[in-house]
């Protein structure tokens, strides 16, 4: 695998931004185990962050590299600070720019990086599940599976809970006046029992037992399950931390995995 770090320009933020990217390299070692490297049509997975990361946590607190190896797929791991994937308030578009110019910039630069979308995938963390899950009820015709892992995915219901993490100014200069959450794009409950696209992503949720989040994930997967949505639900031992996402980003890679094979 090659291990690259790429600081670009965003049109649309009108700032640097800086990803991290794994992708496949055909390597021949005298000691160790030989890599494939793909040269065109590589399915891509975009890694997202949750609060307080950056592009490189996924890779400095879980072996990513190490897990798809042997995959033949690339990750592009981007940096969107704390705008939860959301064109604020404060005028800067970080929905706009993960949903829209990232994608275009990375084919631009990495040209062997896959255009079908049955081979294109979204996952995060915390912060960074409530992203990828946007990403799947937003846009559904680029992705075709998302993984959300240990998300908050309701905005509404853990009001509350939110403002204990930050000041309610943060969340307002963010999503808004709390009025106008629930019919917005950012509202989850209200997104899934309205939603009106023609095709729909495959979702995979998952969250640990002792997580404080569980019953966000729980609230939305019942949601999807009453709604037709292809979602598998997991929960399994771990609180919010590292050690949860470790083990559990290697199940949604094999669960990637699962979904290419039966397109094919």
């Amino acid at each position: 695998m090659a291990f690259l770090q790429a600081n670009i320009y965003s049109n649309t933020l009108g700032m640097e931004v800086t990803i991290d990217v794994i992708l496949p390299q055909q390597t021949y070692k005298k000691f160790g185990s030989n890599s494939v490297g793909a040269t065109e049509d590589v399915p891509v997975l975009y890694l997202l962050h949750g609060m307080g990361g950056n592009h490189s946590v996924w890779h400095r607190r879980t072996s990513i590299e190490r897990y798809v190896k042997d995959l033949e797929i690339a990750v592009i791991m981007p940096s969107t600070d704390l705008a939860w994937y959301t064109d604020t308030q404060y005028d800067m578009k970080y929905w706009t720019f993960i949903s829209e110019e990232l994608p275009q910039l990375c084919h631009e630069l990495f040209p062997q990086l896959t255009t079908k979308r049955e081979k294109t995938f979204a996952a995060g963390l915390s912060m960074g599940g409530f992203g990828a899950l946007k990403l799947g009820l937003l846009c559904p015709e680029k992705f075709a599976g998302i993984a959300a892992m240990s998300g908050m995915l309701t905005l509404v219901e853990a009001k509350e809970q939110l403002f204990q993490v930050r000041d309610a100014s943060y969340w307002r200069g963010i999503f808004g006046p709390e009025e106008t959450w629930r019919t917005s794009e950012n509202d989850f409950t209200y997104q899934i029992t309205h939603y009106q696209k023609e095709q729909k992503s495959k979702f995979f949720i998952c969250c640990g037992t002792e997580d404080e989040l569980l019953l966000s994930s729980q609230i939305v997967v019942d949601l999807m399950q009453k709604n037709d949505f292809d979602v598998t639900f997991k929960t399994g031992p771990g609180a919010h931390e590292w050690q949860f996402w470790d083990t559990w980003i290697q199940k949604v890679l094999s669960w990637m995995q699962e979904i290419m094979q039966q397109a094919n």
